[in-house]
């Protein structure tokens, strides 16, 4: 048999030599070399593959949402909108290769069959209200490959930096260059109100990362062909054709001041002069009426072109975290950051607990610092700083409590250490927000007594 009769044995599958640079692994009857193992794997992945990714798991959109909960404090608007979204791409999937089969409408004509259209979806909302921890936890229950961008890194071809096709190279990836895989996938693109237009200004002014980026997104967003290459290099490699057509995008952005381009727009200021001018009266607008006036005009006013503005139908408004909101997100969810420092702690045999007013303190501070609730880790972070660096050199620690201390102008926040022996000791946590708000006051104060 070949490669077992000769002294210099021979790979039995492409029959290449033995040789010092080009190692061959025997068998029994047989030897096989590297190139052929490799490509033995690719067969039998693609196999396996295509067995299971032609029928994906469908999920109501009630059990996304209740998986969303888990993790997700409120927004149940947007966490809607995503459920029904990924859902109707669920079952286009199932159903987008049935036009032969016996699968018809009731009049029975192949002709009568619907082609469905997927519904991209802009997410607006102040930054930290969680647009991200949306689509990342979306990933975590969606049976498709899912990819997550950055639009301040685009750029238009031609410059240097990443071009639009970068993001479905990227799909391709989380496929595993499966080509059928990928173009069922989900793309998020976050920071797409950093993209504006630019063409106001000079004619010799380059718009590398505004308009034109926008324009080289209509055509994928929409539903084109694309050659994608499989290498991470721009020339050479093996391209393949994606066709983006059943890809769902998503965008977000926060888009700063954009309630209030819509509550002008909705009571718009009375002006007037004199006894007949009308009387002004505060009313506010509720979130629920904000939302239902959401318009793709106001979208206008960032510098978003009408064309890729109407390449996504559908438009959720992610509302600002309140004091409970942000209190409910620091104990409720499953990756809660009380219950993430609890099990630090608790890693080194020591008892952390937080009182009622201390959560509540710390959701105020966030409120004050408009952080939303990114901002919630970085004040845990600084205000268990020093208990943490001290918490292995003390095996004799037990418990930690942190509470509030002082009145109500002048709360602070403290950490009760109990001691092995009985022993407490006491220390004052530092607060960056309060730190920050009465340095901006001293100086608006400052600023106020040298205009005058």
């Amino acid at each position: 048999m070949t490669g077992t009769d000769s002294s210099n044995p021979t790979c039995s599958f492409c029959g290449i030599e033995k040789t010092p640079q080009t190692p061959l692994i025997a068998g029994n009857d047989g030897h096989i070399c590297e190139q052929c193992v490799k490509l033995a794997y690719q067969v039998v992945s693609s196999w396996g593959r295509r067995g299971t990714q032609t029928e994906p798991e469908l999920k109501t959109p009630l059990a996304i949402k209740e998986f969303l909960d888990q993790y997700i404090i409120g927004q149940n608007e947007a966490k809607k909108t995503l459920s029904v979204a990924v859902y109707n791409h669920y079952l286009r999937l199932k159903f987008q290769d049935k036009k032969g089969d016996a699968t018809l409408p009731v009049g029975g004509a192949l002709s009568d069959i619907v082609e469905l259209e997927k519904s991209n979806i802009i997410m607006a909302g102040p930054s930290g209200t969680g647009k991200t921890l949306l689509v990342k936890t979306l990933a975590k229950i969606i049976g498709v490959p899912f990819v997550i961008g950055d639009a301040t890194t685009l750029t238009q071809a031609g410059y240097v930096g990443e071009d639009v096709d970068s993001l479905l190279k990227r799909l391709l990836e989380a496929a595993e260059g499966d080509v059928q895989a990928a173009q069922w996938g989900i793309v998020y693109i976050d920071e797409i109100d950093k993209i504006a237009s630019r063409g106001s200004g000079g004619a010799n002014m380059r718009d590398v990362s505004g308009e034109g980026v926008q324009q080289a997104l209509l055509k994928m967003v929409e539903g084109s062909e694309v050659k994608v290459s499989k290498s991470g290099r721009r020339e050479g490699g093996e391209e393949v054709t994606l066709s983006t057509q059943n890809i769902l995008f998503i965008v977000g952005g926060a888009f700063p001041g954009l309630t209030g381009l819509i509550s002008k727009r909705l009571a718009p200021p009375k002006t007037g002069i004199g006894f007949s001018a009308p009387i002004e009266t505060e009313s506010e607008i509720s979130n629920e009426q904000l939302l239902a006036a959401l318009q793709p005009d106001d979208l206008l006013q960032f510098g978003l072109i009408p064309e890729f503005i109407g390449r996504f139908p559908i438009i959720t408004f992610l509302q600002d975290l309140d004091v409970d909101s942000l209190k409910r997100i620091l104990q409720e969810p499953r990756n809660a950051l009380t219950k993430q420092y609890k099990q630090l702690f608790n890693f080194q045999n020591v008892d952390l607990d937080f009182t009622d007013d201390a959560l509540t303190f710390i959701a105020k501070e966030a409120v004050k610092r408009g952080t939303g609730a990114r901002g919630l880790r970085g004040m845990m972070e600084s205000m268990l700083l020093s208990t943490m660096f001290d918490l292995p050199s003390r095996p004799e620690l037990q418990r930690c409590v942190v509470e509030v201390s002082g009145e109500e102008e002048s709360e602070q926040l403290k950490v009760r250490e109990e001691f092995a022996d009985g022993a407490v000791r006491e220390e004052v946590l530092p607060t960056p927000a309060v730190v920050s708000a009465t340095a901006a006051a001293t100086e608006d104060k400052v600023e106020g007594k040298a205009a005058g």
